[in-house]
């Protein structure tokens, strides 16, 4: 075992502390469970050297019954073992997967970039049941397979010490075979986790953009795509199965060449008055146990190993830092307290990219005013609003929200004052209500309805059945995409923020509907600083101060009419819009 996935279990091991009896009562009772199942061979060959051999039925009848005995007190342990490690192994799964959950959730931008969703998918789910696999096999199995192999060995030594040699030989060469399989599968079973990362991150990407590709009749080259990711999956993970496998006809081999070996020898001390008929049964007996046992061993070293690379794959989720640092406040750290926001020489390359996303942005917007921010695809609008939540951290420069380095707020504190609508409309399961609360939990009905309203929601939600309380799918699925902007935008009135940040918050909206939300947006009695970040010109053009960035530069910082005359790149903007904006002037 390398030294990171042991560091991995002695970290994990902690969820299973709250479930110590349970952890240690099942072993036990299977260890009572083994006991028993040592005595059975004494039980028979005494039934046959002392009630066969001698004709007395009486003692062979008491012998029976000693064996129902064993077999009903064996059964209880049994059970009782396995319902204690289910408890064990459930529990510890539960409380891992809560806090694995919690941690993604602190995760910065950067971090969940870094390892991808469909890697923290596998890991919540797949890995966290392997990890309860093996707790629950190592609870009910780990113990007793040894116990029974050297049990056995022990107590057919005490039959009869003549064979011990054959016994010690059999185990060693198990003990070799077992451990140099294992040693090896574990390393490929992380190569297979891995592999299934990239399959769910295959399928994940496939049905959430499943009608893309019917639109473009792409399915037939997804398929031939997701085929040869399968494909490397299936080749691994059957070599894995190939490898492991081995371990079973290796393992009978060898234990029907030591019975082979033992009849050989018992044979011959029969013959020669050294050894009784019930002793060679109990040995033989014996191995037998030892047969069975290791399959059972093999099968729980086998998902033990993938136990341990999949703690080990949920280890490296957990040392992976969360949240962002968070710089103590200073007289430098406070600056352009009369701006809302302010950008100072605020650069932005994100992980892994060459370029520069931003770069050089110097830009102050007083408190109250509203801010349009276009350009073409690329050019870093989005990047940069997500400086001022500070979902990522500018590379260089420094981003001032009241007159503060957003690096010294605590997460909560920044993103209470500031309130954003994404470019895609991410609706809860639940209701309207659930999900415009999510804004602020104290609002009452009037607060949300005005919400509503502003937002150019009122409307459809009052036709809808049930008012606030009709439910919402997954996703918003059973909301048309206006439907879905409008109420992310009446989530994000609601808080009531000092910042409101619409990010293309208008983009499946009417030019009618449009232009009634910009409406209302400028009569908030709040007076929010509002960042406007559009395609169109026509949803911009009457805030108090428009930026243009292009290639991630500022090429452009001025009014609509400013722009449209000292500015070449808003102008071709405008220009091309010109024809299908009716009224656009």
């Amino acid at each position: 075992m390398r030294k990171e996935t042991e560091r991995a279990v002695k970290k994990l091991l902690k969820y299973l502390k709250p479930y110590t009896k349970q952890a240690v009562i099942s072993p036990l009772f299977k260890l009572l469970e083994a006991i028993f199942d040592l005595l059975v061979p004494i039980v028979v060959k005494l039934i046959i050297d002392r009630g066969i051999t001698a004709g007395d039925l009486g003692f062979v009848g008491q012998m029976c019954a000693l064996l129902c005995v064993f077999a009903v007190v064996g059964l209880t342990c049994a059970i009782i073992a396995q319902y204690f490690a289910a408890r064990a192994a459930v529990g510890f799964a539960t409380d891992l997967r809560r806090d694995l959950f919690a941690h993604i959730q602190a995760l910065s931008y950067s971090e969940t970039d870094r390892i991808g969703n469909a890697t923290l998918i596998t890991r919540m789910t797949a890995d966290v049941n392997q990890v309860q696999s093996g707790i629950n096999f190592t609870l009910r199995l780990l113990l007793r397979s040894p116990i029974i192999v050297f049990g056995a060995m022990i107590m057919a030594i005490l039959v009869e010490a003549q064979t011990a040699w054959i016994f010690v030989a059999v185990i060693l060469v198990l003990s070799l075979i077992v451990f140099s399989i294992m040693l090896k599968s574990i390393p490929l079973y992380k190569q297979v986790q891995g592999n299934l990362d990239r399959v769910t991150a295959l399928t994940r990407e496939n049905l959430s953009g499943v009608r893309v590709l019917r639109a473009f009749c792409k399915e037939e080259d997804e398929i031939a795509r997701f085929r040869e990711v399968n494909k490397e999956h299936n080749r691994v993970q059957n070599f894995v199965g190939r490898f492991s496998a081995l371990m079973n006809p290796l393992t009978l081999a060898v234990v029907n060449g030591g019975v082979i070996l033992l009849l050989l020898s018992g044979g011959q001390l029969v013959t020669v008055g050294d050894m009784s008929q019930g002793d060679v049964v109990a040995v033989t007996n014996y191995m037998a146990q030892i047969l069975v046992e290791l399959v059972k061993m093999a099968t729980t070293i086998f998902t033990v190993n993938k136990a341990l690379a999949s703690a080990d794959r949920i280890e490296k989720v957990f040392e992976m830092p969360v949240g962002m640092p968070v710089l103590p406040r200073s007289e430098a750290a406070e600056k352009h307290g009369d701006c809302a926001v302010c950008f100072d020489r605020v650069s932005l390359t994100y992980e892994g990219n060459a370029e520069k996303t931003l770069d050089g942005i110097d830009l102050s917007i007083p408190k109250g005013a509203t801010v349009g921010i276009i350009g073409s695809t690329g050019s870093g609008k989005t990047s940069l609003i997500n400086l001022i939540p500070r979902f990522y951290d500018a590379s260089e420069g420094t981003v001032y929200v009241d007159g503060r380095d957003v690096r010294t707020f605590e997460a909560d504190e920044l993103r209470h004052r500031i309130a954003v609508v994404p470019q895609k409309a991410v609706l809860f399961s639940g209701t309207v209500r659930s999900n415009l609360l999510w804004g602020n939990p104290d609002a009452d009905d009037e607060a949300l309805w005005s919400a509503l309203e502003k937002a150019q929601a009122k409307d459809f939600v009052s036709r809808l059945e049930l008012g606030l309380d009709a439910p919402v799918a997954a996703g918003g699925r059973n909301f048309s995409g206006g439907q879905r902007q409008r109420l992310t935008v009446a989530r994000a009135l609601v808080r009531g923020a000092e910042i409101l940040i619409l990010d293309d918050s208008s983009s499946a909206l009417d030019y009618a509907t449009d232009a009634a939300l910009r409406s209302s947006l400028k009569s908030l009695p709040e007076h929010p600083t509002v960042f406007l970040i559009s395609q169109r010109t026509s949803s911009i053009r009457h805030a108090d101060m428009i930026l243009v960035l292009e290639d991630g530069e500022a090429v452009g910082v001025g009014t609509h009419t400013e722009l449209l005359e000292h500015c070449p790149v808003y102008r071709e903007i405008h220009e091309s819009q010109y024809s299908r904006e009716e009224g656009l002037r």
